[in-house]
């Protein structure tokens, strides 16, 4: 009898078998991918950091602005 239990094939637990699954096709995905080159890589980044220089110079103008106009208007001073 305990011969026969040590014959039998490993059968996942459906857990395993959808963690593996997962992976499987997770890696068959990124082989699908077309990945960037440095220079898109490069050019990305500088567009995103060009954006956030924008943004933040607006929003720190924007804030000095309200700022004197909400002490003025409704703190009186």
């Amino acid at each position: 009898m305990a011969t026969a239990r040590a014959q039998q094939p490993h059968v996942p637990a459906p857990e395993e078998h959808r963690r593996s699954n997962f992976v499987a096709e997770s890696w068959a995905e990124l082989k699908k991918v077309e990945w960037p080159g440095q220079n898109q890589v490069i050019q990305g980044t500088v567009v995103v950091l060009i954006a956030c220089a924008v943004v933040g110079a607006y929003l720190y103008l924007n804030d000095q602005v309200w700022k004197q106009v909400v002490s003025k208007l409704f703190l009186g001073q």
